[in-house]
């Protein structure tokens, strides 16, 4: 199975129980967790409403599927930034948000950037950003990504490819991608990564 296929399909099985433990964290960090769930309470609605129109039997199945795509990236972005936060970890280490304004001043930022995400939203705020990259050394490497979730798979897979050393700032999360999400070389885990694969499977 390919790398990027694996990696989303993993975050999928795993979603409950990693929502299981972010919501069950106490103090700051479970407070910083519910945050970033905050966004899937739409999710159900967007559930909820499909599932009303699909028993009126009034509802356009493109409009559905794209309703459920989403949902789907949202969910995963979530647990990703999540994941972040539950390690004691910046999400924003890893996913760098610009406002498409001054094309000079993403430049300069994705220069000053040794590895990452960039997410470049348009002025008006809409869902739909204009770009998703992965920058590594201060250079795009790819970019014109599908969602947020793409682009953490395709930096781990460069990242365990190139078997470049995980950033510091980002060393756990990394160790949850690799070792708890794709099964490789789990072996030997952080004391952190075991407390969370203890976590996951009670």
């Amino acid at each position: 199975m390919p790398l990027q296929s694996r990696f989303l399909s993993q975050i999928d099985v795993l979603s409950d129980k990693f929502i299981k433990v972010f919501k069950e964290r106490g103090g700051q960090i479970g407070r910083r967790l519910q945050n970033i769930l905050e966004p899937m309470a739409q999710v159900r609605k967007n559930f909820n409403l499909c599932l009303q129109f699909r028993e009126n039997n009034n509802f356009n199945k493109m409009l559905l599927v794209t309703l459920c795509q989403d949902d789907v990236d949202l969910v995963r972005e979530c647990i990703i930034k999540g994941l972040c936060v539950y390690l004691n970890e910046d999400p924003s280490n890893l996913m760098t948000e610009h406002v498409a304004t001054d094309e000079g001043v993403i430049q300069q930022s994705i220069e000053e950037t040794t590895m990452g995400i960039y997410i470049i939203k348009s002025r008006d705020a809409s869902d739909s950003p204009e770009d998703i990259g992965i920058v590594l050394e201060g250079q795009r490497v790819l970019q014109d990504l599908d969602n947020c979730a793409l682009a953490a798979a395709m930096l781990f897979g460069l990242m365990y490819t190139l078997n470049l050393t995980y950033p510091p700032e980002l060393m756990y999360t990394f160790e949850v991608f690799q070792k708890l999400v794709m099964e490789l070389e789990g072996n030997s885990l952080s004391k952190k990564a075991l407390v969370l694969k203890n976590r996951l499977y009670e």
